[in-house]
């Protein structure tokens, strides 16, 4: 059973940072790409930044650029989400996702945690 679970979450401030961390069980976590989505209270889910197997290709979105990376620990089967600068748009649930290709289309995931709750206050 594929399991994906993360931490990390909480209330920070405004220019803050945090580091979330997905751990993954039940796959062959070196054949996926891994990626991070968010969900906002009255929006769709967006994608956030993702990495492919070796962690030698990314993607991310336009908002985040900059200020958060993303890295993966293959011999710990866990991805990272670095977030610097944190804004108060920034406010969401967030999820891994693994995906055997590199995309950024919630719908090509296969496998999602249950998110983490992120809050930027001003």
């Amino acid at each position: 059973q594929v399991q994906l679970v993360e931490s990390g979450g909480g209330l920070v401030q405004a220019g803050g940072s945090l580091r979330l961390s997905c751990a993954a069980s039940g796959l062959t976590f070196s054949t996926y790409s891994m990626g991070w989505f968010r969900q906002a209270p009255g929006k769709e889910r967006e994608f956030v930044a993702a990495l492919s197997q070796s962690g030698g290709s990314t993607r991310s979105a336009d908002s985040v650029k900059g200020r958060f990376t993303i890295s993966r620990d293959n011999p710990k089967n866990t991805v990272y989400l670095q977030m610097n600068s944190l804004k108060p748009e920034d406010t969401a649930v967030y999820y891994c996702a693994a995906s055997r290709v590199l995309v950024a289309t919630a719908r090509v995931y296969d496998y999602w945690g249950q998110g983490t709750q992120v809050t930027v206050s001003s």
